[in-house]
């Protein structure tokens, strides 16, 4: 075990003792590992490629060392690949339900960081097809040719966490516009109603004045009736 949090022996060893029909298994074995290395740790782009750099490396050494015949090098890493990958689809998910909890409340994405996770988010992709593409590129490395086939349908097919990815930020980008546009329009309902306030307030005043001149008048009236009577009984 590394600072990683990958047990690399264990997997050279699955590496170089799998057969042709295991590569399900290899799958789900890197899975399990890089979702256990990723859940023990902050999941900063930093930490997950140093994540995926060990399981690579782990990788490539026990291909480099499998004896069996009819086994296929480009296959066995195409499943290393497949279990890292679905791995980061599970961190993908991770940061698009803590990102949505902010949304929920109100909180603007464009904030520092929150702008920064979005950011991050949009990079696994291009994270795990650059930490393929220096195993693909490490001279005098036996498995460099096998990677760089990887490498290749990689580039070329994408990856389901770079879709995944894609699709969360584009949601919660959408959300957040939408909110903002619900927002605006409140506060543009708002001054709509204080400015038609603002626009009958003179007519306002002058009834409530009118109103109070006509009760002065009328306690004035009153008054004077008051005292004609009284000066009348004298």
């Amino acid at each position: 075990m590394i600072k990683s949090g990958i047990d690399q022996q264990a997997l050279i060893d699955l590496f170089a003792n799998a057969s042709a029909k295991q590569t399900e298994q290899l799958r789900q074995a890197v899975y399990q590992a890089t979702l256990g290395a990723l859940q023990g740790r902050e999941l900063s782009l930093k930490n997950i490629r140093g994540v995926l750099g060990a399981v690579t490396q782990a990788a490539g050494q026990g291909v480099a060392k499998n004896p069996l015949a009819g086994v296929d090098a480009d296959a066995l890493l195409d499943k290393a690949v497949a279990g890292m990958d679905e791995a980061l689809l599970k961190a993908v998910e991770a940061n698009r339900v803590a990102l949505q909890q902010f949304v929920d409340k109100g909180v603007d994405l464009r904030e520092t960081q929150l702008k920064k996770a979005l950011d991050e988010l949009e990079k696994f992709e291009d994270m795990l097809v650059g930490v393929v593409k220096k195993s693909a590129g490490a001279a005098g490395d036996p498995m460099a040719g096998p990677w760089s086939q990887v490498l290749e349908k990689l580039q070329i097919k994408g990856t389901l966490s770079g879709a995944q990815a894609a699709g969360a930020t584009e949601q919660l980008a959408n959300q957040m516009e939408q909110m903002q546009a619900a927002m605006r329009a409140t506060r543009a309902a708002g001054l709509r109603a204080a400015q038609t306030f603002a626009d009958s307030y003179g007519a306002l005043v002058s009834g409530v004045l009118i109103g109070l001149s006509d009760a002065m008048k009328q306690g004035s009236a009153a008054a004077e009736a008051s005292a004609a009577k009284a000066a009348r009984k004298k």
